[in-house]
């Protein structure tokens, strides 16, 4: 089983909940013969801290095999101290870890209005703790469609239903290889 933990790119804000990129994770991984079932535990606005209180019941509950951790946009939108972010990350891998669970981390990004500094601590953050932790990290998984303004909806924050296939391949770049292990 993989949980999703994520904000609200991967609870598909703003379009059907069945276009979203972890609904086509799991019919991709239908498709392919993997056994796994995907949970998708997103919620829009989602912090690491929320994400952090939620986890040890998502745990017990589903006994996840695997733990997308796509969380720290809300964070970096709200100018949290990246030693909070990070420690968030860290103690989110600690848990899944303990668990029994392999946390795979997603890197995250923010726009450069919040300054060069903060914006490139913030990126750096995910690498960071996936290097400290030893897990695995999935690049910033809107590359593909981030310049591209008819990806998103009127928002500019949140991708169209056409834009989350993009999405998907940049999880499964990385998700997929570990799944073979």
């Amino acid at each position: 089983m993989i949980l999703v933990l994520g904000d609200s790119l991967s609870a598909a804000y703003g379009i059907a909940l069945d276009k979203g990129w972890v609904a086509l994770l799991q019919a991709r991984l239908s498709a392919a013969g993997y056994p796994h079932r995907v949970v998708n535990a997103s919620v829009s606005g989602e912090t690491t801290a929320g994400g952090l209180a939620r986890l040890p019941a998502l745990l017990a509950r589903h006994k996840p095999q695997w733990v997308l951790v796509e969380l720290g946009g809300n964070d970096g939108l709200r100018g949290l101290p990246l030693t909070q972010l990070r420690d968030n990350l860290r103690r989110i891998v600690a848990l899944s870890r303990t668990a029994g669970a392999r946390p795979v981390l997603f890197e995250m990004r923010i726009p450069s209005n919040y300054g060069p500094d903060y914006a490139e601590g913030f990126r750096a953050s995910f690498a960071t703790v996936a290097r400290e932790t030893a897990t695995p990290l999935v690049p910033f998984f809107l590359a593909a469609i981030a310049t591209d303004p008819t990806a998103f909806q009127e928002d500019g924050i949140h991708p169209t239903a056409g834009a989350q296939a993009a999405m998907l391949d940049a999880v499964w770049a990385t998700l997929q290889p570990l799944l073979e292990r």
